[in-house]
């Protein structure tokens, strides 16, 4: 029964993290961005985040943040919410469900603690920008 289940594989979809300006602090902060990298639209798109780990020899945890889009349009990045910089210090989980061509696609992906940051940038050719890629 379960060997009958056909999971696709996510292509060409990523969470990212981009440094932009901050208006409310007056500085520059990271966001999580949902990059679509295909050619075609993903429908009915929901993010779980949470971040976990050690901090200071304590296992700390935040709450979970649902975020839903109707459409992300290819080859676009759409802002999730914004990464703290106490959260920059844990593990920082995003849970990826969405729809494309009638399938339902799913994916984990996770930005490892102290791994945000801009020594680990890389140039995303599709938005025009640099930020850093999950796992």
């Amino acid at each position: 029964m379960k060997k009958d289940i056909i999971i696709p594989e996510v292509e060409n979809v990523y969470v990212v993290a981009i440094k932009e300006w901050n208006e409310d602090f007056g500085e520059n902060s990271w966001y999580a961005y949902l990059l679509n990298d295909t050619s075609e639209k993903l429908e009915m798109a929901m993010v779980v985040s949470n971040a976990s780990g050690l901090l200071n020899n304590e296992e700390r945890k935040t709450g979970y943040f649902r975020h839903s889009f109707n459409e992300v349009a290819p080859k676009i990045a759409i802002k999730i919410e914004l990464l703290e910089n106490n959260v920059l210090q844990l593990n920082n989980h995003f849970m990826l469900t969405y729809f494309l061509n009638g399938k339902l696609y799913d994916k984990n992906f996770t930005f490892e603690a102290n791994t945000i940051k801009d020594e680990n940038n890389i140039e995303f050719h599709t938005i025009n920008c640099k930020g850093v890629l999950s796992k």
